[in-house]
């Protein structure tokens, strides 16, 4: 599992031009899951989201209790070695993918976390602006 942290301002996702997940000062976290994720990744990676002391003064998202916008993001798992064209191989498929991301929502949320999706399998826009600017790769 793969994440990419960033420490936003506010940040939001459109589908179809309509808002489906927007949240204001706090971490906007860009999702990868490959074939061997399960439940022990996701548990993990929510809690390392959600302690990671990456907010100002060194504080984390648990501190302030900041909101997470968590957006589903097969192309971390890009694999750019040869060739100009990324392949997606290493990307779990949606039947996988999809729950694993669920259940890193249901983790933070379980931990306190405030958390807006952004929609699986959709053409998302995705806005945001950086604080720091502070971006984070976590991976187990």
């Amino acid at each position: 599992m793969r994440a990419v942290v960033q420490t936003v301002a506010e940040a939001e996702v459109t589908v179809e031009g309509a808002s489906v997940g927007a949240i204001g000062e706090g971490l906007l976290v860009l999702l990868g899951v490959t074939h061997t994720d399960g439940d022990a990744e996701a548990r993990w990676i929510a809690e390392k989201i959600w302690s990671l002391r990456i907010r100002e003064g060194e504080r984390s998202a648990s501190d302030d209790g900041a909101p997470v916008l968590l957006v589903s993001q097969f192309t971390l798992y890009a694999d750019t070695r040869k060739g100009r064209r990324p392949s997606w191989n290493a990307a779990a498929p949606g039947p996988v993918a999809e729950p694993l991301v669920e259940a890193v929502a249901a983790h933070l949320r379980a931990l306190g976390a405030h958390v807006e999706t952004g929609k699986f399998g959709a053409m998302m826009r995705v806005s945001s602006v950086n604080v720091g600017p502070n971006t984070i790769l976590l991976e187990r």
